[in-house]
């Protein structure tokens, strides 16, 4: 952590804290880009940031200690650098909309979009805004349609790749939002339903809505040129895995409408996308150590090749990187699950 940091959460701040967070927040040029820090700018948006950190430190260091279990002050430069500008961007973003603004989060397994929606929340109440937390996999087609889509296809053995989502539900309930209608009913999915297969569950009556956190391990992905499968990656090796990557790329077609709801796009980009398997086995090892149950090592690895099988990040999140219309802001995520570089992508 910064050592000036914690005199910017006292009362009392001297004119060389004040430079020191200055300096800080206009020496990663690339990210002070993405966050629209300059310059000019720069005594506004730190003084700003100062007083949003003030205030929401007391619901922060709560989520922390009840919801993970963890130390706030582990995270407290992560909140500073990161997650309190991303939020004032959003806010001003929203601002400058006049109308619910559709934030689209996309990142694989393990990359922290859960975690990163909640925070966010939690600076858009300070600032004064209702957020609503939404998943892609709320969207989820039912239980029920989900084994008529099995007979159908039986390559769909997992709900999650596309195909897997009522995407007219999504759309429908993202219109009504971006029209600023003052009660929407929202769909759930409980993954614990079905021995784990999931179904839909209750529905959410969510008012007023400011900004929707959209999230998903797909949000925002778009199809490619088919040429891309003529040399692929591991684990698509086969002809058959050919074919199920091609088809769940032409699936993507029928997301497009849903993408063109989001406003903006933020890219969860890990570094190595491999990653997202150690990961995975990290989560399953835990659920184990705390009582619950849990895939061995080479169900998750089935599990997640099936996943690089559908949508292989690198065929579809690499490309992204060199698309300025798509994705408007990348935060890199390091093997170690640090936050890397934070950049806007350029043409």
């Amino acid at each position: 952590m910064y050592s000036w940091l914690g005199e910017i959460i006292a009362e009392e701040v001297s004119e060389s804290t004040w430079q020191q967070a200055k300096a800080a927040a206009l020496a990663d040029i690339s990210r002070a880009k993405a966050f629209g820090i300059t310059s000019a700018n720069v005594d506004v948006m730190i003084q700003a940031r100062s007083q949003l950190l003030k205030s929401v430190l007391p619901d922060f260091r709560q989520f922390y200690q009840t919801n993970l279990r963890a130390d706030y002050e582990a995270m407290l430069a992560v909140l500073w650098d990161l997650w309190l500008p991303l939020g004032m961007k959003l806010a001003a973003h929203r601002q400058s909309l006049n109308r619910p603004l559709i934030q689209g989060i996309l990142g694989v397994q393990g990359t922290g979009k859960t975690t990163m929606c909640q925070v966010l929340s939690l600076i858009l109440q300070q600032l004064g805004y209702r957020s609503l937390s939404w998943s892609l996999d709320d969207l989820y087609k039912t239980y029920s349609d989900r084994l008529i889509l099995l007979q159908q296809d039986p390559r769909l053995i997992w709900r999650g790749p596309p195909g897997t989502h009522d995407v007219d539900l999504g759309l429908n309930v993202l219109e009504q939002i971006r029209q600023g209608e003052t009660s929407v009913t929202v769909p759930r999915f409980d993954k614990s339903l079905y021995a784990g297969a999931g179904d839909r569950t209750t529905a959410e009556i969510v008012t007023n809505i400011d900004i929707v956190l959209f999230e998903g391990w797909f949000v925002g992905v778009r199809p490619i040129d088919p040429k891309a499968f003529e040399i692929t990656p591991p684990p698509i090796i086969t002809d058959a895995d050919k074919a199920f990557a091609r088809d769940m790329n032409q699936q993507l077609s029928n997301y497009l409408p849903l993408w063109d709801c989001l406003d903006s796009l933020i890219l969860l980009y890990p570094t190595d996308y491999r990653s997202s398997l150690e990961w995975r086995k990290q989560a399953e090892q835990q659920m184990v150590a705390a009582g619950k149950s849990g895939m061995s090592d080479s169900q998750i690895e089935e599990f997640v090749n099936y996943f690089w099988r559908s949508l292989h990040p690198e065929l579809f999140l690499k490309p992204m990187l060199r698309s300025p219309s798509v994705a408007d802001v990348v935060i890199e995520i390091c093997p170690d699950r640090t936050f890397g570089a934070v950049y806007q992508t350029e043409c």
